[in-house]
């Protein structure tokens, strides 16, 4: 299998509990790997990939519109999105919240799923914050 990654992606999502994150969005960095056909590189035609800049766009879109309570969430609405939309056979996602608490640079979650019957893959090739596994 091969993978896509986004890494850094700053995006302005409803997301909390507390009165303060419900008044306005706040930025949250998201994480990505996600598997796609091996096929892709063989007859080098966008069509037989996922379009990283399509789900860019959606993750985007879809966090500005929705709200909610925990990053877990999420996490899991964007995981469901690469599978239900995409096609993705397997997702980690990686998300934190970014500056919510004094001496702390980021809260967040780690996500890894994989569609019924899709063995995750080896942790060595999953890349993690900052581009360390």
């Amino acid at each position: 299998m091969d993978f896509i990654f986004i890494e850094e992606l700053r995006v302005q999502a409803w997301v909390g509990i507390y009165s303060r994150e419900k008044a306005a969005p706040q930025t949250v960095e998201l994480n990505l790997t996600f598997g796609v056909p091996d096929s892709a590189a063989q007859r080098d035609d966008i069509a037989d990939t996922i379009n990283y800049a399509d789900v860019i766009e959606r993750i985007r879109a879809e966090l500005s519109a929705r709200h909610f309570n925990l990053i877990e969430t999420l996490g899991e609405f964007v995981v469901g999105l690469l599978f239900e939309e995409f096609g993705a056979p397997w997702v980690k996602i990686r998300i934190a919240k970014i500056g919510v608490m004094k001496g702390v640079r980021r809260v967040g979650v780690f996500i890894q799923r994989g569609r019924e019957g899709i063995p995750l893959p080896d942790s060595g090739l999953i890349v993690g914050a900052e581009g360390k596994p």
